[in-house]
């Protein structure tokens, strides 16, 4: 009976060891890219706080690469937009748009910001979504 035991905790043990979810990852190969990426939705602003925004838009699937950045470049001078926030996303390949969302931190309290959205595939290559400057003031 023991031997049986031992046994089969050996055997669950070892399938784990070797069914781990990295074993069974799944590799998904770039897309084409799209001949041109435009903003469908346009940039607005979904949380406002003092010190941070979260800033969201959609476009139409740019494919390329499954990792990409949503990208806000952004300053208290609409002429110079020298600051950037990024965040992570992963294309839903089967889906004819994507949403991103990008968390702007440290920001001042009450006060007025202008900024502009892009995105980027994995290899930091701009997708060409660029949009018009817009503004916010945080509260």
């Amino acid at each position: 009976m023991r031997k049986a035991v031992l046994t089969f905790a050996m055997a669950i043990f070892c399938g784990s060891w070797f069914a781990s979810p990295s074993a069974f990852a799944q590799v998904v190969p770039p897309t084409q890219k799209a001949a041109r990426v435009k903003v469908t939705q346009a940039p607005e602003i979904e949380l406002n706080q003092p010190h941070l925004a979260i800033i969201r838009w959609t476009s139409n699937n740019p494919g390329g690469t499954p990792e990409h950045f949503g990208v806000v470049h952004y300053g208290t001078d609409p002429k110079n937009l020298n600051l950037t926030a990024k965040s992570h996303i992963r294309l839903n390949q089967g889906h004819e748009y994507t949403v991103f969302r990008v968390r702007v931190d440290d920001l001042a309290p009450k006060t007025t910001y202008y900024y502009t959205v892009d995105s980027l595939d994995a290899h930091g290559v701009s997708d060409g979504v660029k949009s018009s400057t817009k503004s916010f003031t945080t509260q």
